[in-house]
Order: C-alpha cells, then sequence, then structure tokens
C-alpha cells in the first residue's frame, strides 16, 4: 500500500500584531481561538491556533507573534492561504461583509474550476476564499459572530510560488506521493499553477504551485507564512514519514513532540518548511473542549516555567 498523506492539517503564519490578530481572526473572520500558547522554541512569543468549532485537524490557522518588520512578498514562499466556505452564495456573504468591515478584498471570480473571493487581513497576509461543493461537514462554532452556514469550513488549497518546479514536483510526486492533476492558468500573470493532490483529493487535499522565476526571493515578515503542515493520521504513520525521507536521504527535523500532535519538518528543494503532523491527540488533551484558548496552556515540559512566561507576555486583550 502506498504511504499517502491526507490533506492539509494546519498552517502557521507571522504576526507582529497578537492583539489586532485575535480580532481580526476571531470577531471579522469568526474563527474560534482553539489553543492559546508558546512558540516552543522561543517561549517569549504567542502561538495563537483558530480552528473551527471542534478543533478539527485541517481546520487550524496558527500565528507566531514576533516583532518584525512586513514580509517582502516574493517567490521561494507560501503564497496564499486557502480557506474553505460552503458554496457562491456564502462568497456573496463575505464579499459584503468585507465592504462592511473595509477589508482589501477582491472580486468573486472562478479560479481553476471553482468560486474564489481573495482577501488580506490587516498585515497583508494574501487568502483566498474557495467554495468548496464537496459536500464535506463542518462543525460551526456556536458563539461565532458569522452565522453557521456562512463560517469557514477549513484549510485548502494552500499555493506555493517557486521559480523552479522541477525538483520540487520530483519531491511532491516521488516522495510525498501527491498526484499531479489538472493545472489552470494563472489567474493575475503568466503561466499555469500546477495542482497536486492528496488521498481523496478535493480543495482539502490540494497543493497549488505557481512557478514565478521573475519574481525576487520572498523574506519572510508580518504577513508571511511560515509553514504548512500535511495530514497523516497517527504515530505510526509519522514515523513510516520518517524513515520514507531518511531512505531519500531528505534532512529533516526527526519526530518533535508538540503535545498536541507529533511532528517532523523538512525543506522542498526551493526552501519552504514543509511539516508532517499527526491528527491527534488534539487540543482537548489539556482543557476542555467548551473552555479551548480561554487560557494559557503549556506543554508538561514547559509548565514548571509557567510564572516565567506569563511574566514575559503581553496581554492580548
Amino acid at each position: 500500500m502506498t504511504l499517502q498523506l491526507t490533506g492539509i492539517h494546519h498552517l502557521t503564519a507571522i504576526t507582529a500584531n497578537a492583539p489586532q490578530n485575535l480580532a481580526f481572526y476571531t470577531r471579522v473572520l469568526g474563527l474560534r481561538l482553539v489553543k492559546k500558547t508558546v512558540n516552543q522554541d522561543d517561549t517569549t512569543a504567542y502561538h495563537l491556533f483558530y480552528a473551527d468549532g471542534l478543533a478539527s485537524p485541517g481546520t487550524d490557522l496558527t500565528f507566531f507573534d514576533w516583532p518584525v518588520a512586513r514580509e517582502r512578498r516574493g517567490t521561494h514562499s507560501i503564497s496564499r492561504t486557502g480557506l474553505r466556505v460552503a458554496n457562491t452564495e456564502t462568497l456573496a456573504w463575505w464579499k459584503a461583509r468585507f465592504a462592511e468591515t473595509k477589508v482589501k478584498a477582491g472580486d468573486i471570480r472562478e479560479i481553476g474550476g471553482r468560486a474564489t473571493l481573495d482577501f488580506e487581513d490587516g498585515e497583508g497576509q494574501r487568502f483566498r476564499l474557495t467554495a468548496d461543493d464537496t459536500g464535506e461537514p463542518s462543525h460551526p462554532w456556536e458563539k461565532s459572530p458569522v452565522p453557521a452556514e456562512h463560517q469557514i469550513k477549513g484549510l485548502g488549497p494552500i499555493e506555493l510560488s517557486v521559480p523552479d518546479i522541477r525538483n520540487t514536483e520530483i519531491v511532491l510526486t516521488e516522495v510525498m506521493n501527491m498526484r499531479r492533476t489538472s493545472p489552470y492558468a494563472a489567474p493575475d500573470g503568466p503561466g499555469d499553477v500546477q495542482v497536486f493532490s492528496m488521498g481523496d483529493g478535493g480543495p482539502a487535499a490540494e497543493l497549488h504551485v505557481a512557478v514565478q522565476p521573475d519574481l525576487p526571493p520572498a523574506h519572510q515578515g508580518a504577513g508571511a507564512v511560515h509553514h504548512v503542515a500535511f495530514r497523516a493520521p497517527d504515530a505510526e504513520m509519522l514515523r513510516a514519514w520518517t524513515e520514507r525521507l531518511h531512505g531519500f536521504r531528505i534532512p529533516s527535523s526527526g519526530e518533535v513532540e508538540r503535545y498536541y500532535f507529533r511532528s517532523l519538518y523538512f525543506r522542498e528543494p526551493n526552501g519552504i518548511l514543509f511539516e508532517i503532523a499527526t491528527d491527534g491527540p488534539g487540543f482537548a488533551v489539556d482543557e476542555p473542549l467548551e473552555t479551548l484558548g480561554e487560557s494559557l496552556s503549556l506543554p508538561p515540559f514547559l509548565e514548571p516555567r509557567r510564572a516565567q512566561i506569563e511574566a514575559r507576555l503581553k496581554p492580548l486583550a
């Protein structure tokens, strides 16, 4: 049996303004703050996780809070974050909401055979809402300011920008076992966007790769994406992926215990950081599902340092 990733697990981006970030993603986009914790490698920084009502894998949009300048856009980067919604009627609802809340947004248009709506957050992170008609169930958050039928269902597709796709395609297809599916014309420039699918496919399990050799290299900052993570069902599958990368002599982090999931990190040939993460144990491992995100959560190995860590964090409110 061929080893398969099952879709997008989470996407982690960078903010330089955690209070503004919290307000936008919960009050404007209506996502649920499901985990308020710290960057495990830099405990002076918040790590905020937003997701659907059940904190489901594949819905996590997360942020490191670092005092950095804005991103310099370019290639060698994750250039656009996809978010899925129910249908074209919901896209029209969001178009009106963005106008009301003064969010920078484009027009509803068809891209790659699906209805979409592009927008940016206050720090310039680029997003694309995509109408997802696959019938995948959603798990609305009952306290969201967004009506249940219009809430964001989850992540995908995710878009990369690379100057040369050849080695990246080898890793995606021959190492990560993704399938190359129908490309489409780049909506805002020359060339095509190549589509790679995982598992059962569909927008929750697609990586879109734009070849843009004329762009300068990106420089990460506020508004940039730090990495994208792909789903492995459990620790056994993650071990299989660790062995597979080793077999291909691809340098990696080895397995890392993140408490809410286990992770494996590596860079594809254009330098973009990938992660493979397990679906479990999930965000309810250390606090009740009903009160996720309401207090600062720390993994057990950081708990003895709670007083020190809390003293160095700025209030979010």
